[in-house]
């Protein structure tokens, strides 16, 4: 803080020792003590409030970047699950345009609430029914060429 060299406080102190006098200068020496600690504690508690503002600052600057993070990867997974919903409803498309029109017209239309995955699963379902029969059928021929 100030800068004193042995000297100087040697050439201070015999000042105040002329000054002051020798029986009140300890008195006097005691409450100059006092007086630097409460400075000193003063300025280490406004030092620590500025260090708490700029960590407080530091916080908020933080808080922004992680909301402005979260919202880029919302909207992200957002726009990523509309293209996913829009790629089933495609594939949905194209089985119902695939399959037998006796099969579309066997399975109920899809309700608005019904979501795209569960259509696209009855559909699926139908393919795999047929499959199953023709499977069964080709086995039961086979079965009935064995015996014969």
């Amino acid at each position: 803080m100030f800068d004193f060299g042995f000297s100087e406080l040697i050439v201070i102190g015999v000042v105040l020792l002329v000054v002051v006098g020798p029986e009140r200068l300890p008195k006097v020496a005691r409450t100059v003590g006092h007086l630097l600690g409460r400075v000193q504690r003063y300025v280490s508690d406004v030092k620590s409030d500025i260090q708490r503002e700029m960590q407080l600052e530091e916080l908020k600057k933080l808080q922004e970047q992680v909301k402005q993070q979260a919202q880029e990867l919302e909207s992200s997974v957002r726009s990523g699950a509309a293209g996913i919903e829009g790629q089933i409803s495609r594939t949905a498309e194209e089985l119902r345009s695939a399959l037998p029109d006796g099969a579309a017209s066997a399975s109920a239309a899809p309700s608005p609430e019904q979501p795209a995955a569960a259509a696209v699963e009855g559909q699926l379902e139908l393919g795999l029914d047929a499959n199953r029969q023709a499977g069964t059928a080709d086995k039961s021929q086979a079965a009935d060429k064995t015996k014969a």
